[in-house]
């Protein structure tokens, strides 16, 4: 898996592991008290509301990104500024923060500034992970994206 993969798998992963929403709707569609619009949508014949509906039902919830970062954080006994270091947010979510792995990850996220200004190279990295969690269904807030 790549490194933004993984990153990403392990941010993703932690909000699942924090919302038991997943088990009441597969385990028994009759105690659903969230309305009836997911059963009514498949009935409804109208194209308008069924690609919204279709959509709705079949896309996760957006993963609160920095909710489940300030929680890991909040474990974690080590204080650190993942807010703006790449090297703290690799450490938050226990990946390989060396410069090696840094350096791939920017070939990954399609870096082309020079990888041996590192100083440069992590704020950017920092940025374009950020902006690609919340490509990949993230909500990222604009503090972080800059």
């Amino acid at each position: 898996m790549s490194i933004f993969g993984n990153i990403m798998s392990s941010i993703f992963g932690h909000a699942k592991a924090q919302t038991p929403q997943a088990a009441p709707p597969s385990a028994g569609t009759t105690p659903a008290s969230s309305g009836g619009t997911a059963p009514a949508a498949p009935s409804a014949g109208g194209t308008s509301g069924s690609p919204k509906a279709a959509a709705g039902a079949s896309a996760q919830p957006q993963v609160d990104v920095e909710a489940v970062l300030v929680k890991l954080a909040s474990q974690n006994k080590e204080k650190l500024d993942w807010q703006k270091s790449i090297v703290d947010l690799m450490k938050l979510l226990d990946l390989d923060s060396s410069l090696t792995a840094r350096k791939d990850l920017a070939k990954e996220l399609n870096y082309t500034g020079d990888m041996n200004d590192s100083a440069r190279m992590n704020v950017w990295l920092h940025k374009q992970v950020m902006i690609k969690l919340a490509e990949n269904g993230g909500k990222v807030p604009d503090s972080l994206k800059s």
